[in-house]
Parts: C-alpha cells; sequence; structure tokens
C-alpha cells in the first residue's frame, strides 16, 4: 500500500520526537553520571560557605608571669560574594557605613584569591556600626558580621615601642609573605615584637562551613575547625619596673615643662637592663602611643595626633635616637687613659678653668685647681678629661669607643636600631673633606662634637663596668611557649665581647662613680637617703637645637649589680635635675623599696586632682 502524503508528515514529526527525546535523553545521562560530580560541587559552593576564623594571637608575659597582651573577641565586617558579584550600590552603601572609600572596598575584592571566600572589609567595628548594618541589612546582600580575635593591649601605652602594634597586611608585605601562607585581610606585626616574632605568635587559622538558603542568611552549621592559638612569648620584662619608669617620665616631663621653665622638656628615654645576662627589665620611650588605636584601622583623627606631633611619638627613642653622650663619655675616655698609661688615679692635673693648648673650659667658668681623676669624674670636670684626650689622640680615642661596642648595633631583637657614631678622621674627611683638629679631639674626649650614643648604647657601657667589662647581647624574650605551656625556645645570655680593663683600673672607675652619688658629687642630693649603695654618672649634653639634653647612668648594688639604667631627657637641662631622679624611681622599683617623693611627684598630683576636679561642660 502506498502512504499518503499525510502519513509521511506523521513520520517525520514522529522522527522529529524521537530526536529530540534521544537528545534530551542523552544530555541528562551526561548530566548525571558524567557531569554529576561537577555539577554537585557547585551545587554545594552556591549554598556552603566557608567562613575562616582567625586564629588569636599568642600573649605576652612579664618575666613573672604578669599577662601584659592578649586577644579578645571583636567583630569583623566582610564581604560574601553570594549569588554573584558584590553590586555596586552595596559596597557604597557599606563605604558609607564604615567611613571607607567605595575604591578601597573595591580594591580588597580584587586581591581576593578565593571568590568564594569572605573578603574581611574591617576589623573590630564598634556596636553602632553593626546596629547600622542590621538596621540597612535588606539593602546590603553579602555583607556578614564574623567574631575575630583582635589584639588586646592592657595597658594601653605601656609598652608600646618594645611591644608595638598589629594592623593588616599591605600590599608590599603581601608580595614579600604570600608564598609563607599569608593573605589579603591578615592581621600581622607591623612594629616591635609584634613584627620581629609575627610568625610564631599568629597561629593556625580555623574555619566553618555554613549552609545558606538563596538569601545568604545562615541554615546550619556543617562543620567546624578550631584555630590553633599562637605560641605566646616570656618577656625580659618585669612589669613592676617598667610601670615606675613610665610613670617617673611623665611626672618628670610634666613638672620640667611647668615648674622648671623646659618648655620643650617633652621627649625622654629610659632603659634598665641585667648587666650579668644583658635581659632588657624596662625600656620607655617618650612620647608615645596607644597600640588598641590601630586595631581595625587607625582613624584620621587619631593619626593625625601622632603624625603632627613634632616629638614624633612613634620613635622608640631608646634603640632608634642618637644623642650626644655628653660627660657619661668619660667613662670610655678614663677607661682608655688608665689602661694605656695616659694617666694614673693619683696624677693631679691643674685645672685654671681653661685648657693651656685650646681655649675651652668648663660649665660657667669653673676652675678647681689640682685634681686627681677621682674628684674629676665626681666634679664632671672638662679640663681634666679635655688633657687626657689630648693624651690618648683621637684614634686611640676612637678605639675604646669600639672596644665598649660604640658605633655600632647592640644587636637587640628589636627592628629599626641605629648605630651611633663614634667620633674619627675617617668620617670627617669623607663627610666634611677636612682634616681633624685637636679641638675636635677635646670635643669627642667628653662626649661632645662628633660623638653620638643611643640611651641603649649608654646602659651597655656602664654594665660593663658594673659587671667587670663583659658586653652581652640585650634582649626582650627570654622563651617561646606553645598554647599548652611548653617551651618552644629558649634564649640565653650572648656574650659579644670583652672590655680588656685591668682589675686595678675598673676599680678606679668604680669607686669613682660610687663617688658621683655620695656627698659632694653631682647626684648626691638625688639618692640622699637611698638604701642601697649605687655608682652613676650624671651628664649634661649640649644641644644646638634647643636646650641641653639631661642624662643618667647607674648600676646598683654596687658589690654585686643585678641592675644597670641609662635615663636620657631631650632638652631636659642638667642630668642631675632632669634624668637622676627618673632612675632613682627605677632602682627604687628594682629593689621593692617604697616610691619616694619628690617635687615632680607633688606637683603631678596637684595637677591629676585639677583634671579630676574640672567641672563638667553644662549640656546645649
Amino acid at each position: 500500500m502506498v502512504k499518503t502524503n499525510s502519513n509521511r508528515r506523521l513520520d517525520g514529526v514522529a522522527l522529529i520526537v524521537f530526536l529530540i527525546f534521544a537528545a534530551l535523553v542523552s544530555r541528562l545521562v551526561i548530566l548525571q553520571l558524567v557531569q554529576g560530580e561537577v555539577f554537585a560541587l557547585q551545587a554545594d559552593n552556591n549554598r556552603i560557605r566557608l567562613m575562616p576564623i582567625t586564629a588569636p594571637r599568642g600573649a605576652f608575659y612579664d618575666r613573672n608571669g604578669t599577662l601584659l597582651v592578649s586577644s579578645r573577641p571583636g567583630f569583623t565586617v566582610s564581604l560574601v560574594p553570594i549569588s554573584g558579584p558584590i553590586a555596586d550600590e552595596v559596597i557604597v552603601r557599606l563605604a558609607d557605613i564604615l567611613a571607607m572609600k567605595p575604591e578601597d572596598i573595591k580594591k580588597k575584592i580584587t586581591q581576593q584569591d578565593n571568590p568564594l571566600a569572605p573578603i574581611q572589609i574591617k576589623h573590630d567595628v564598634g556596636p553602632e556600626i553593626i546596629t547600622r548594618i542590621e538596621e540597612r541589612r535588606n539593602q546590603l546582600e553579602g555583607v556578614v558580621i564574623e567574631v575575630q580575635a583582635v589584639r588586646n593591649y592592657i595597658n594601653n601605652e605601656m609598652g608600646a615601642h618594645l611591644f608595638g602594634y598589629v594592623g593588616e597586611i599591605s600590599e608590599d608585605e603581601l608580595k614579600k609573605k604570600k608564598t609563607e601562607g599569608y593573605k589579603t585581610g591578615d592581621i600581622v606585626g607591623k612594629f616591635g615584637l609584634e613584627k620581629v616574632y609575627d610568625k610564631e605568635l599568629r597561629g593556625i587559622n580555623g574555619g566553618s562551613q555554613i549552609e545558606v538558603n538563596v538569601s545568604g542568611k545562615p541554615v546550619q552549621m556543617l562543620g567546624k575547625k578550631e584555630p590553633v592559638l599562637g605560641h605566646g612569648l616570656i618577656l625580659t620584662i618585669d612589669a613592676k619596673i617598667q610601670k615606675a619608669a613610665e610613670k617617673a617620665i611623665d611626672d618628670r616631663l610634666l613638672y620640667l615643662q611647668k615648674q622648671l621653665g623646659n618648655p620643650n622638656a617633652k621627649a625622654a628615654a629610659a632603659v634598665a637592663i641585667n648587666p650579668q645576662t644583658g635581659e632588657i627589665l624596662a625600656m620607655v620611650s617618650r612620647p608615645t602611643f596607644n597600640p588598641n588605636l590601630f586595631n581595625g584601622g587607625i582613624s584620621s583623627k587619631d593619626w593625625s595626633a601622632i603624625n603632627d606631633n613634632p616629638f614624633n611619638p612613634m620613635q622608640n627613642r631608646v634603640i632608634d635616637a642618637e644623642y650626644p653622650p655628653g660627660s657619661a663619655f668619660k667613662i670610655v675616655t678614663g677607661t682608655a687613659a688608665l689602661e694605656m698609661g695616659k694617666v694614673t688615679p693619683e696624677e693631679k692635673i691643674f685645672d685654671s678653668g681653661q685648657h693651656w693648648l685650646v681655649p675651652k673650659g668648663n660649665a660657667h667658668g669653673a676652675a678647681l685647681g689640682w685634681i686627681d681623676f677621682q674628684v674629676a669624674m665626681v666634679k664632671s670636670d672638662n679640663v681634666f678629661f679635655y688633657e687626657l684626650g689630648n693624651r690618648l689622640g683621637i684614634d686611640n680615642l676612637e678605639k675604646w669607643a669600639r672596644a665598649f661596642g660604640l658605633g655600632a648595633p647592640t644587636g637587640i631583637n628589636l627592628i629599626g636600631e641605629s648605630e651611633g657614631l663614634v667620633a674619627n678622621r675617617k668620617y670627617k674627611e669623607k663627610v666634611y673633606d677636612e682634616e681633624w683638629y685637636l679641638s675636635e679631639t677635646f670635643d669627642a674626649a667628653i662626649g661632645q662634637g662628633f660623638q653620638l650614643t643611643t640611651p641603649l648604647q649608654m646602659a651597655s657601657v656602664i654594665s660593663q663596668i658594673a659587671n667587670g667589662g663583659h658586653r652581652y647581647r640585650p634582649y626582650l624574650v627570654s622563651k617561646i611557649v606553645s598554647p599548652e605551656g611548653q617551651t618552644v625556645k629558649s634564649f640565653v645570655p650572648e656574650e659579644l665581647g670583652t672590655l680588656p680593663i685591668s682589675q686595678k683600673n675598673l676599680k678606679t672607675i668604680r669607686d669613682s662613680l660610687r663617688a658621683v652619688v655620695a656627698p659632694g658629687g653631682t647626684a648626691a642630693y638625688i639618692f640622699e637617703g637611698f638604701p642601697i649603695p649605687i655608682a652613676g654618672k650624671t651628664s649634661t649634653a649640649e644641644n644646638p637645637h634647643g636646650d641641653d639634653h639631661g642624662w643618667f647612668v647607674a648600676y646598683g648594688p654596687f658589690d654585686n649589680p643585678t641592675i644597670a639604667v641609662a635615663v636620657m631627657v631631650e632638652q631636659g637641662g642638667y642630668g642631675s635635675d632632669s634624668a637622676a631622679p627618673i632612675a632613682r624611681k627605677i632602682m627604687e622599683a628594682a629593689f621593692n623599696l617604697p616610691a619616694s617623693k619628690d617635687m615632680a611627684d607633688i606637683f603631678a598630683e596637684k595637677e591629676a586632682a585639677k583634671i579630676g576636679s574640672t567641672p563638667a561642660k553644662p549640656k546645649q
């Protein structure tokens, strides 16, 4: 039978239907069997979010176990690309709430390696920002609030220059550290010990697997990996001595400004060290800053207050500021002259008030007549030490300064230490293209002219006299400990050099420094009635940019030293007025003595009382 045209058309339609059905079945087979796992994974990615949990950084403890730096819970604002790229209008709204620029948020988004991971935008936000985000939740798709660990500097400004602070990793830092596991949004150490020991402190981040609905809201937690706390640091610092040193400096600066006519006495540094080991017991630099302000990114207002301060609060003056050491350098000159036989303890040199070769004399034109080594040190006589410089010559003076470790970093485990400057011929020829003059040797012999040191270097100098000539590397960390309290690494004293000084000459230097704080010495009235025998040296260094700098270096107890101190007050005037009283307060704390009161304490208490009793402004 011959098929009709109608039947042929039906057969054609059936064939087409069959082919379409076959294609659909084939596609279904491919989707289910061949690509099923791929699409299942994509579906999971659409409904499952990996929310990282930042590991809390390890804590800092003082040498006695006192907690100094810890971590606390804080809120972090993040973006999660739930249904695609974050909309521009969401970025603009969020930028307004966070007081950020939209382009800065977009930059963070483009830097993110994992397109499915949360992008941390701002850390440690306050409750007012959380409230504003929740109020506009429907307009902020993809914005989430995470609870993350935030650094907590328990005593605010205390120890800021040695602890440092943390902040979000920068582009430059990320380029250098990406291969080490660092990523965009990570919080890293920026300064001080936080930076030096960042790897040890960081810990291991954890995370949560969270199922979200089509709106991106959490439905249930599918799994969680707890973060691992970072290693902690046991410091050599004694919190009691640190607090006493900070208060002493603050009170003395206030007193110098308000009462003694030194309005620019706004900067100072103090360091206490165990001369037998090199352990730092306290380190203070003023002015200072509060490292907690950097959590979540420092505000423009707070940064301006720090950055616009002409006395540079961010500088650690203990290790990074160089000053003429003044008369404290006479310890070096005296040691060199005794050891090289240029003078004996008994020899007397005539002081007419001015040296006979170069017209340089004592402060205020004083003339002491015939004096020996000890009297010259006790009275800080310039003419006597000018003559020692004349007999030594600049080359020998340079040699002995370097034997004390001057002109080079001490090697402390902090970043940014200055090396200072030892006066020498080559330096002048290189910088000024001039020959050396005898008058410059005179200046160098009393710690002026080209001589520059840091407070830590001067603490090392006095420590070597205290301990018999051993130069130790100063250090701040005694142990790195695991979260369980197990010791990961210990640090022990490291001797870097030995001063070639005889016991006889060492005794001469020590006895002279002991007499400085005894009746008749330049620091006698400051340490009057002090029950522990100590030795020290006052110093007033000329400053071409303003008032003189005040210095004091000391150690004690005299027979068995356990602490050495160096204090420097910028534009503080006489060292006996500015620096020595601070050193006394530090030593009182170190020796567990009752804190004595001087005029600076009384003045500070009165000022504090005024502030406390200031009436509140009426509400408008």
